[in-house]
């Protein structure tokens, strides 16, 4: 059989590139309805207040939006096994409150707080593994009391001020807050992305070729190069645009974290395993797939991530409080989890969901601000969107199953 370019006669769009395209959308599979909703919202509120579009203004939501990103990230893991952890929050603020200590009050390199924040949370992840795969206990139940438990410590660690600031000549808190990667630099890690894309497309054409099986045309893989370099470099241009920073090294990290992540996800033997797991515990576990310790690695994954976001917020704000990670922390993070397309029954999502999740709620957040509107307002529009996007994972599981 000859190879045929992948969606080639798929939808009533017809052939090639936009019938894959029409295919995604139909089926709700895939990112583009959580972008195409992205930029309506990003349409909107620039309409409504010219100054949301303003480069100064993007770039902040970025730095605003990277802590809460990479917590989000862990949540996808965990929910893709069809796990949830609710201690999130909690365990940021207690990362956040452990380098505000470590580096502050008892002396340490921040380096070495910064470690001990992220140890933190690699312990959180074996207990919850261990209550999950070994007790058999529901995660709603035990991070839950994760939440309380981890609260309270981080109370405990804060000690009787209840706030630390941490020194603004540290290279931490300078390079979290006034950290920007050079325009030179930024250009040039487009021109690095564009080509690995191009060059990973060619390769597994060639490779699906060999084996007979079905494969992207070369205009279609010149379609989707174009539009990546179009996009990085509409992004760097327009952040950089009458502005002293740009991207700052905290969005930096964040997209590589998201990076790896989906590499790890669709490319390794632990990705298969985890989507395996979330779609069907018992049938992944006939099949021979490691069920045990691909749930303690999800779990694992997800403490680190929120600890290291606990981190970059305490090096944003320059300082740790009572109130770091707080009660909303853990719901902006699933929350953007679930919006980024993110299942909370399991087997489907993608890295990417926590970058689009984020950004729509930091968007609706950073623009009612923009509007004067108050906390209360925000929420209920935080919450009738994550409603809506709740709405939609049920109706694609109901028609799957059918």
């Amino acid at each position: 059989m000859s190879a045929q370019p992948a969606g080639a006669g798929a939808g009533p769009s017809g052939a090639g590139l936009p019938g894959a395209v029409w295919q995604r959308v139909r089926g709700g599979n895939g990112l583009l309805p959580i972008v195409a909703a992205l930029v309506g919202i990003w349409l909107v509120l620039g309409a409504v207040n010219p100054a949301f579009l303003a480069p100064e203004n993007l770039v902040n939501l970025t730095l605003q939006s990277a802590p809460v990103g990479v917590i989000a990230l862990g949540v996808v893991l965990v929910l893709l096994v069809g796990q949830i952890d609710l201690s999130v929050g909690s365990l940021s603020g207690l990362a956040a409150a452990v380098v505000a200590v470590g580096s502050v009050s008892l002396g340490w390199p921040v380096a070495l707080a910064i470690l001990v924040a992220l140890a933190c949370g690699v312990v959180v992840g074996l207990g919850y593994g261990a209550l999950s795969t070994r007790l058999g206990l529901p995660s709603f139940v035990f991070t839950l009391a994760g939440l309380l438990f981890l609260a309270g410590v981080q109370l405990r660690v804060l000690g009787p001020l209840g706030s630390i600031n941490l020194p603004f000549e540290s290279w931490f808190v300078r390079s979290v807050q006034q950290g920007f990667l050079p325009a030179a630099a930024a250009w040039a890690l487009v021109v690095v992305i564009v080509v690995t894309s191009a060059v990973l497309q060619l390769v597994a054409r060639a490779r699906r070729r060999r084996a007979d099986l079905a494969c992207a045309s070369l205009p279609q893989i010149a379609v989707r190069t174009l539009v990546l370099g179009g996009v990085l470099s509409a992004i760097v241009a327009y952040l950089y645009l009458g502005t002293a920073r740009g991207i700052g090294w905290s969005v930096v990290l964040f997209a590589l974290l998201v990076v790896v992540t989906d590499v790890l996800l669709r490319r390794t033997r632990w990705g298969r395993s985890v989507r395996a797991v979330g779609g069907d515990r018992r049938a992944a576990m006939l099949a021979g797939v490691p069920v045990r310790r691909t749930v303690v690695l999800c779990f694992v994954a997800c403490s680190t991530l929120a600890a290291l976001g606990g981190v970059l917020a305490a090096g944003r704000l320059g300082a740790a409080n009572q109130g770091t990670g707080g009660a909303d922390t853990y719901l902006v993070a699933i929350a953007a989890a679930v919006i980024g397309g993110t299942s909370l029954f399991g087997g489907r999502g993608s890295a990417w969901s926590a970058v689009l999740g984020v950004l729509v709620i930091q968007s609706i957040a950073n623009g009612l601000t923009l509007m004067n509107v108050d906390q209360a307002a925000r929420y209920m529009v935080t919450g009738a969107v994550l409603l809506l996007a709740i709405i939609i994972d049920m109706l694609i599981r109901k028609r799957r199953e059918a």
